[in-house]
């Protein structure tokens, strides 16, 4: 049986074997769809892990049985019996070859713009996207993140100590002394502190090391951690994981060690970077699809607009639905862009659209309510929904709504694979009609 299941998001996969030659599924041998089933069931009821019912949802089709589709999350699910499911994102790349390792290297650009993803520097020509499945990626991230402190060298600290000596150091253990020098006059039980590596930050991350040693099944990855793992011979592996965070603070002596330590969280923990986490049976790494398309986009946004002089701000804070009797439900536009006079709001929806008018092309109705609250409380009639593009709508002409009281709301389809190129064409867009209404 294959250990890996590739899928892309919005597949469905079903566990009948009679269908498992169908172009519209993706097909797992019963044993192992019954441990996906079982899976997602780890989180009914649970309030603090409901998110995935939004992500995995089990449907029934009729002679088909049981259909498990995945949306929202992409990342790496390995489940009890150790088979793992790698889904990726829907990426168009307008007629080229949609292969995983060009989809795996767009989506690692997407997820190092998020500012809570613990990897800012490594080396990407290094990361063998072909070969390497999401999780062996992340571990081998890991490693690089590794490979860069050791060479700034490991932290020392004074750590206390206790040790049955030959010469008086520190402070004199008495009642031990006595206990363990009735016969040997010539030594010493003593405390003391002594400047050493074994500090907690060093525990974790050998301890680390150690646990991917035996999860990863690359060769590469394994080598590159027995070759780390000589530079942790004076430290002790941490055996108390809990503990050992509780002591990590992060300050200018120890940020070399930030990264590291919430990778670390997440593969010593079990801990996932979406809002919901694996049991210790299973590990998830997940990542919420409309959070990463919204930060690549404002980060980005910032590259292209911000040197023709636009503010861009994201998640723009200050604006109220209500201002009475209290300021009450907060607006929370995903992109403000700001120059003179203009205000623009730009809001991403990671969701595929479809080229029928009839259905509104697939737009939610609440989402259309609020770009209006938007466009009234703001005070600008400039209103863009941003989509990732896809083939339907590809070369499809502007849309643009109009409220017949002064709001435009008009979409924009991201090349998620150029973006560079695409914001530059949104920007634009953008500045012609801003010159059109100047020009009125």
């Amino acid at each position: 049986m294959d250990k890996l299941l590739e899928v892309r998001e919005f597949d469905s996969i079903i566990g009948n074997e009679n269908y498992k030659d169908y172009d519209n599924y993706k097909y797992l041998d019963k044993k192992a769809f019954e441990g996906l089933v079982g899976f997602i069931h780890e989180y009914v009821g649970d309030d603090e892990n409901s998110d995935a019912l939004e992500f995995m949802r089990i449907g029934y089709k009729r002679n088909v049985g049981d259909v498990v589709t995945i949306k929202n999350y992409v990342g790496l699910i390995q489940m009890k019996n150790g088979f793992q499911i790698q889904v990726l994102p829907k990426i168009d790349f307008g007629g080229a070859e949609d292969n995983a390792a060009m989809t795996k290297k767009v989506f690692l650009k997407m997820l190092r713009s998020m500012k809570d993803f613990p990897s800012k520097v490594f080396n990407e020509a290094s990361l063998k996207v072909d070969r390497m499945n999401l999780y062996e990626i992340f571990i081998n991230m890991y490693l690089q993140e590794v490979r860069q402190l050791v060479k700034r060298s490991l932290r020392s600290n004074y750590v206390r100590q206790e040790d049955n000596l030959r010469y008086y150091k520190g402070k004199l253990m008495i009642s031990q002394h006595i206990k363990a020098n009735l016969a040997h006059k010539e030594r010493f039980y003593v405390e003391f502190d002594e400047f050493h590596p074994n500090c907690a930050e060093n525990r974790i991350v050998k301890a680390t090391l150690l646990k991917l040693q035996t999860l990863t099944s690359s060769a590469e990855n394994s080598k590159e951690i027995r070759q780390l793992l000589t530079a942790f011979e004076m430290v002790e592996a941490s055996t108390n994981y809990e503990k050992d965070f509780s002591m990590i603070v992060i300050n200018r002596s120890t940020k070399k060690y930030e990264m590291l330590i919430k990778w670390s969280k997440v593969f010593l923990m079990n801990k996932s970077f979406a809002t919901f986490t694996g049991s210790t049976n299973s590990r998830s790494l997940l990542f919420p699809m409309e959070s990463v398309y919204e930060s690549y986009v404002a980060q980005q946004m910032k590259k292209v607009f911000g040197p023709d002089g636009w503010d861009v701000s994201s998640q723009d804070k200050g604006h109220y639905l209500f201002m009475q009797p209290r300021k009450q439900f907060a607006l929370r536009p995903d992109i403000v862009i700001r120059k003179g006079e203009c205000t623009v709001i730009l809001d991403t929806k990671w969701k595929r659209l479809y080229n029928n008018e009839r259905i509104n092309y697939g737009i939610s109705q609440s989402d259309m309510y609020q770009m209006y609250a938007y466009s009234k409380k703001y005070n600008t009639p400039d209103i863009w929904l941003l989509y990732p593009i896809n083939e339907d709508m590809r070369d499809h002409p502007p849309i643009e709504f109009y409220s017949g009281d002064n709001t435009y709301v008009r979409l924009f389809f991201v090349d998620v694979a150029n973006i560079e190129k695409s914001l530059d064409d949104l920007k634009n867009r953008i500045e012609l009609i801003v010159h059109e209404k100047q020009a009125i």
